[in-house]
Parts: structure tokens; sequence; C-alpha cells
């Protein structure tokens, strides 16, 4: 709706994981080396967590735009699978020919093997991505565990990274899960935008999105306030954005000042009620309270009275 108006040629905003809308602060430059190095290092496991909206997947595709064509990669984006679901995705992700009538957990580990054996032959590499992997159930844990073993006398054949939100490291630090926590070889955590690196991220995506490099859409002001609303957070700071500039766009403003941010963030974020409105619920409660009280008492007198003239 307001592309037009600030001359943008697509949408700045957007919360798609688009990775040429990718900022490349220092944490994110750590990270993405971070999962680069994982590919050619001699660990089993790779581990990238952070909380929701800082950039996991994004930094993802970054990835796998930037890999090496000798590497072969299956990447599971919903791992809400039994054990054996999970081995068959894998297959289909690697292009592996399994027998439809030979279903095992024996027949899918024999047939990647074989795979991934014929691949470093071949002297290419395999990598398995999962993501949102805080959803991966205990037994399934296990089976990525079990896919470490799949190793030559010098190498493993499968590098696995996991991507997912920080509980997936408290799940991993669990008594039960020492064994595949002791396989991790590389963990990174990614946490929100420093202040001074929102104003960068907001020119950035103004600028792919042809509003021009130099262009100054959001004042001092309302930069503050958006990491304040935000923590850092990139979808978030996305999210009030794009309000932002909505609401810029309905003012006929050409800059987005910090009232048009708190307005946005009012629009985007639940509220909390009022001081006024809690304080009224909190009065119709207590006299509901006392008027249950008083029929209560009213009815064991008129009980009473009822069993004394009988």
């Amino acid at each position: 709706m307001y592309n037009h108006y600030f001359g943008f040629t697509e949408h700045p905003f957007s919360i798609s994981p688009d990775p040429r809308f990718l900022y490349m602060s220092e944490m994110h430059q750590d990270a993405l080396a971070h999962l680069n190095y994982g590919v050619s290092a001699d660990g089993c496991i790779i581990l990238l967590t952070g909380e929701v909206g800082t950039g996991k997947t994004t930094i993802c595709r970054c990835f796998l735009d930037q890999i090496d064509r000798r590497v072969d990669v299956a990447v599971i984006l919903n791992p809400r699978f039994r054990a054996i679901e999970l081995l068959a995705a894998i297959c289909d992700e690697f292009l592996v020919p399994v027998d439809g009538t030979m279903t095992t957990v024996k027949h899918y580990i024999d047939r990647l093997n074989r795979f991934l054996l014929k691949a470093h032959a071949q002297n290419r590499r395999c990598i398995l991505i999962i993501d949102e992997a805080q959803n991966l159930a205990k037994d399934v844990l296990e089976m990525v565990r079990l896919l470490t073993n799949l190793e030559t006398s010098k190498r493993k054949l499968l590098k696995i990274f996991l991507l997912g939100q920080s509980e997936l490291s408290t799940m991993l630090a669990q008594p039960d899960m020492t064994q595949i926590n002791q396989r991790i070889t590389g963990r990174f955590h990614l946490q929100g935008l420093q202040p001074s690196e929102v104003d960068g991220y907001i020119k950035q995506r103004i600028a792919v999105a042809g509003g021009g490099s130099d262009r100054q859409l959001f004042d001092a002001g309302s930069i503050r306030q958006i990491h304040r609303l935000s923590g850092g957070i990139p979808r978030v700071i996305n999210t009030i954005c794009d309000r932002s500039l909505l609401g810029a766009y309905a003012d006929e403003k050409n800059m987005v000042n910090t009232a048009i941010v708190k307005k946005a963030a009012r629009e985007v974020f639940p509220q909390e009620p009022s001081a006024k409105t809690a304080g009224l619920r909190i009065g119709l409660i207590c006299a509901a309270v006392l008027a249950c009280f008083v029929i209560i008492v009213l009815w064991f007198g008129t009980a009473m009275d009822y069993f004394t003239f009988n």
C-alpha cells in the first residue's frame, strides 16, 4: 500500500526469510561462518539456536546460497516425525531410491549408508539440516545421534546441522540427552541486534527494496523506540517498521517519528489492561463474591427457620 508512496520496488519489511535482505551484523557474520566451518570440519553435529525471529532461517538460506556444488544437502523444515518417518524424509531429500515394500529402520539406514559411501568415494560431502529442531521428539533425536555413526575409518559421512529455538539447548542439556549432546562439536546462539545496529538494519532493508542507500525514513528517536519495543529481534523490527510506514503514509508524512512508532506498537502488540480497567474488573469480582456470600447467608438463615419451625 505504501510502496508507491515511498518509492519502493518491493516490500521492505516482509517477514519472509529472503537472504537478500539479511543484515550482516557482527553476530550474523559469526553465525554464518560457524555454519560454513561446520561443512569442512571433522565434527558431527552443529547447533544454531536463537529466539524466535532472530534470523536463524534467513542465515540458513544465505548459507545454502553460498554452499559448494560438491556438497549434497538434505533440508528438513518440519521435523514433527517419528524416527522412521525422519529416515524416509532424509532419503527423499537425498533422492535415495527405496523399495516401497521394505520400509524398516534398517532398510532405510542401509540405503542411506550406501548413498553416503558412494558420495564419499566421489569426494562429495553430505549435510543434513533440520530446522525447528526443538520440535524433535527424544526418540527421533536418538535416531539423529545414530546417524552420526555412519562413518569411514577417517571421516564422518554425514554432517548434521540443528537449527532451533533456545529450548533446544535446554532439551539437549538433560541427563538422558548426554550421548547426543557430546556429539555437538559447534554451538552458536543468536540474540537481538544492538541499539547501534538497528539503524543500519532498517537502512539496509530500505535500500534493498529500492528506497535508496542514503534514504532516511526513520528519525533517531523512532529508531531508539523501535529497539526498545523489539528488543532488537529482526522479525519484530520488521513488523513495527511495516506498520509505522503505513501510519506515515496515512498521515502523509515523509518520515517516521516516535509518535508514529508508538501508535504502530499499540496496533501490533496486545495491550495490557489499563489501571482503570483493571480496577473495574477487581471491583466487579469483589461485588460478585459479596453477592454470593449474602445469598448463602440468607439461604442458610431461611433453612434454619424452616427446620426450627418443623
